[in-house]
């Protein structure tokens, strides 16, 4: 039997029935008992759905049995609060209901309309690297003038990113001052090849003002391996009708309400 069909099995053991799971799941009895023989193995989008109700990742449930049912009993002991208390109770948790990042690991380039430049568009350089697991988010931005050179300042922020349901977010903080906290929801890439994953974003400018602020945002995928000094030099501050920028993606970060909606929202790419 398959150490999936096994670690499964163990979850399963955690609840009143197989049929209990199963419709709360909204899984086929039938096709989940094939999984519990190791007859079958779940589709992507069911795997990730069965993922979700237990609240572990893919690479844990494929792990040998041995080694998963010590990770669920580390998970099943009660939690000391001297060692994670308060919000990193939450954290924990959202790691283990998140879906795995691996995918999304990477360099990006970052686009969104400046809440402190008006009519002026950031581009700046991001990274998301994978640690035990989990996924954490950097970004740098250099408030470069593109005509003249000159830098109006440096942000650095850094955090952690999640990918819940069918979203992905992203919790970033101010590094260097800590006054400012920006959150990103993003629709997930399920194209073979990553190329802009776009969403909406929340936060306010970091020297002009105190307004709160949404807009839409676009990140451009880069690779996994660049030369970050050339794609720093690429950031900055940029006027819409830029050259150096793709049409698409000022046209997708542009933030219109339609006549007739209340929100901003943005439509999946």
């Amino acid at each position: 039997m398959s150490e999936f069909a096994v670690n499964l099995s163990s979850l399963c053991a955690r609840h009143r029935s197989i049929a209990e799971v199963c419709r709360r799941i909204g899984i086929n009895r039938q096709q989940f008992n094939k999984y519990l023989a190791g007859q079958a193995h779940p589709s992507r989008h069911n795997m990730r759905r069965l993922c979700g109700f237990f609240g572990v990742s893919e690479s844990e449930i494929l792990l040998p049995a041995s080694r998963f049912d010590a990770l669920i009993a580390l998970r099943d002991q009660p939690l000391d609060a001297t060692a994670l208390e308060g919000p990193l109770r939450h954290l924990d948790r959202l790691y283990a209901r998140s879906n795995p990042m691996d995918k999304y690991a990477g360099f990006y380039f970052r686009y969104f309309f400046s809440f402190g430049n008006k009519g002026q568009i950031i581009r700046s350089l991001a990274a998301i690297t994978i640690e035990h697991g989990h996924a954490y988010w950097k970004n740098i931005e250099l408030l470069r003038d593109p005509v003249s050179g000159r830098r109006g300042g440096v942000n650095k922020y850094e955090g952690t990113a999640f990918q819940l349901s069918d979203r992905i977010y992203v919790m970033e903080y101010e590094t260097l001052q800590m006054h400012s906290i920006t959150q990103m929801t993003l629709y997930p890439s399920y194209q073979q090849r990553l190329d802009v994953l776009m969403g909406i974003q929340t936060g306010g400018p970091t020297r002009r003002g105190r307004k709160p602020g949404a807009s839409r945002v676009a990140l451009e995928f880069l690779g996994r391996d660049v030369n970050v000094r050339r794609a720093l030099r690429q950031t900055g501050l940029f006027s819409p009708g830029d050259p150096s920028l793709r049409q698409e993606i000022v046209h997708a970060i542009r933030n219109s309400i339609a006549e007739g909606d209340y929100v901003l929202e943005v439509d999946a790419p």
